[in-house]
């Protein structure tokens, strides 16, 4: 189980490598654009149109297709050989693409219903901005898709890099594009960006699966290919179940538009900030998780529960830090990031709060991700709906309690709570399934982690306590500010999570390492 963990391990930092420039780019994206527009009811309406187009990249390229695809994908390769696995990831690029062309041309009949249900508080004009918007936007979703299905034979193939950077060119792509309208950037030239970013994203790993030997070109379904089969019976209740998912970030801008205006812009700047962490490790994680519970022997339920606690356990590990910076810096990022041009005081306190509302919820989104890969790998569709439903539901109650006391904030703590109280549940129902408890907070480790947590937190403390924030000073020293919490952060942890003799520090050292062992039954 130590190698199938530093193998994990090893694959997650190089998504990590690739994602890190995604991110990055990905900063430099809303820092341009709070720079640009600040936070209106203009910049909202483009949001929403933009979270009805990118439903995909949860729904297909982080969720449904590579929770059937994998699997089924990784399974064939392995006892059935490359031939047969190129075939069948011929045959799911045409049904890809019919079925996208279908949503695509449906989004864009049904984008009036679409707004009114996303922004029911919308004005008749800004409504009618939306739709427009939503309309022209909706190609992007066929582009993620292609890129979806590139990705999960990149993965299979175990290549993580370059699925992980691909979004790097769609934001590098976004960026150009608006410095090359500068100083009059427009609505519409973000709108030309983003389809230009997805073609670079679907392009860029489309042609490095043809450099690895399977080059993705449409072949005709086959009605006797029991694998295709199988993959699109896991295929439609996990969209159902992911498609409930996605109602998520609906959720925050239906309530959104009942708020002052702006309060869907700074939830999505707050947001944008946290995908950096959530990219970087959480996504990095479960994405190098899922190929590797879908080699485990289905018989041996044991040995899919002591790889999935410890892999839960490594990404806390990784998580809790970060989760406890944002609650302690999260006013000095934003400031860093987004405080200048049209970017104002209540923009900045806005987005600060929600960040780190949104901070507190990290940790349950990272082991719902994990949870929800390994529920996959099981072919647990049913299972994978429950903890989707509940976390909806959560969000809707919670969001809707605590808007009315916290405004645009009550709606990012309502999304943290329910993700937490989401891991609780797809924890429950993998127990039932593996017939073995879990243990992830087993008392001996709950200790050592909180112990070292504690220590950390402190740290922070004394740090922006001591040193106060230079707000107004130059930008290289406000960095070199964040820099320096960064490095005592990262020093202070690994120090005491070393001394502590936490073996994640043993998965590490092992995937540093240039062959890893490799484990008999799950290479």
């Amino acid at each position: 189980m130590s190698a199938s963990m530093t193998r994990m391990v090893r694959h997650a930092f190089r998504m990590m490598l690739g994602t890190f420039a995604s991110r990055v780019l990905g900063l430099v994206r809303e820092m341009l654009t709070a720079a640009f527009f600040g936070a209106t009811r203009q910049l909202d309406a483009f949001y929403v149109a933009y979270t009805l187009a990118n439903l995909s990249r949860q729904l297909l390229a982080e969720g449904a297709l590579s929770a059937s695809f994998v699997p089924v994908f990784t399974r064939t390769l392995e006892e059935e050989g490359r031939p047969a696995a190129h075939a069948l990831a011929r045959q799911a690029l045409s049904v890809l693409l019919a079925v996208g062309t279908g949503v695509v041309l449906l989004g864009i009949l049904a984008s009036p219903l679409l707004v009114g249900v996303m922004a029911p508080g919308f004005s008749p004009e800004d409504r009618a901005l939306a739709v427009t918007l939503t309309r022209w936007l909706f190609p992007f979703l066929l582009l993620v898709s292609v890129g979806a299905l590139a990705m999960g034979v990149l993965n299979s193939l175990d290549s993580f890099f370059v699925p992980a950077v691909a979004p790097a060119a769609s934001n590098l792509a976004f960026i150009l594009c608006l410095l090359a309208l500068y100083p009059n950037p427009t609505l519409w030239g973000m709108v030309g960006a983003v389809l230009l970013g997805g073609s670079c994203h679907m392009l860029l790993q489309w042609g490095w699966a043809a450099r690895m030997g399977m080059p993705l070109l449409p072949a005709v379904p086959r009605r006797d290919n029991p694998e295709l089969r199988r993959m699109m019976a896991l295929f439609l209740p996990y969209a159902a179940g992911l498609s409930l998912n996605q109602l998520n970030p609906v959720i925050s801008r239906m309530l959104g538009s009942f708020l002052e205006g702006g309060a869907i812009s700074v939830l999505n700047y707050a947001d944008r900030v946290l995908q950096l962490p959530l990219g970087l490790f959480v996504i990095a994680i479960s994405q190098a998780v899922l190929p590797l519970l879908s080699r485990q022997k289905p018989e041996d339920r044991e040995g899919f529960r002591d790889f999935l606690r410890d892999a839960l356990r490594f990404n806390l590990f990784v998580v809790l830090p970060v989760s406890l910076g944002l609650l302690f810096f999260s006013r000095e990022v934003v400031h860093l990031l987004f405080v200048r041009g049209a970017f104002g005081g209540w923009a900045w306190d806005a987005t600060a709060k929600a960040l780190a509302l949104y901070g507190l919820g990290l940790p349950g989104m990272a082991c719902t991700t994990v949870i929800m890969r390994a529920l996959y790998a099981r072919g647990l569709p049913r299972a994978a709906l429950k903890v989707t439903g509940f976390t909806v539901a959560a969000n809707l109650a919670a969001g809707a309690a605590l808007m009315p006391f916290l405004s645009y904030a009550g709606l990012a703590l309502g999304t943290s709570l329910a993700f937490s109280g989401a891991a609780w549940v797809g924890v429950r129902c993998l127990q039932r399934d593996l017939g073995y408890p879990l243990v992830l907070f087993e008392p001996r480790w709950a200790l050592r982690q909180g112990g070292c947590c504690l220590v950390l937190g402190a740290g922070l403390f004394l740090f922006r306590t001591l040193w106060a924030y230079p707000l107004e000073a130059g930008a290289g020293l406000r960095a070199a500010w964040l820099g320096g919490a960064f490095l005592l952060a990262l020093g202070l942890y690994g120090g005491v999570t070393w001394a502590a003799g936490s073996p994640e520090w043993g998965w590490l050292r092992g995937a540093a390492r240039k062959d890893p062992p490799k484990e008999k039954g799950v290479e």
